[in-house]
């Protein structure tokens, strides 16, 4: 698969880690940045990978900054995608089941590398459960239309 990542100063570390893991896992990595531990905006980071998520350049998103939250809201704003941010594997489990979420956000001040590659692994092995959740997930992006 190919999954595009993203991240802030304050998660610059644990970006290498999540995609060497990723790398080792086959699946090929598109870093979106940033690269340095220079204090940088966490919006255009998120952002660009919402973008490239919501085109097609790449198939899932991997968002990460101090708590995961605000990379989220920005990626978020991008048409077509639904980021979630999760701290432990249940929540990446139904962000995918129920929720279809093209993009993972976690924090790196609130998770460790070990619990991260934990959440990575069970929101990348998850499939969307579809039924009545495609519904649901209907009704979310019908939202994006309304002005």
């Amino acid at each position: 698969m190919k999954i595009g990542i993203g991240n802030d100063h304050s998660a610059l570390e644990l970006k290498a880690e999540i995609v060497e893991f990723l790398k080792e896992k086959g699946h090929e990595v598109v870093d979106y940045g940033t690269y340095t531990a220079e204090s940088c905006d966490y919006p255009a980071y998120g952002e660009a990978v919402g973008r490239a998520v919501a085109s097609g350049e790449v198939e899932q998103g991997i968002l990460i900054c101090g708590t995961g939250l605000g990379i989220s809201l920005a990626a978020n704003k991008v048409k077509g995608v639904r980021a979630a941010v999760c701290s432990e594997p249940y929540t990446a489990k139904m962000a995918r089941a129920h929720n279809n979420c093209n993009i993972l956000a976690f924090g790196a001040r609130v998770v460790g590398a070990e619990l991260a590659k934990m959440i990575v692994e069970t929101w990348l092995n998850t499939e969307f459960e579809g039924g009545r959740h495609q519904r649901r997930v209907d009704m979310i992006m019908e939202i994006e239309g309304k002005a």
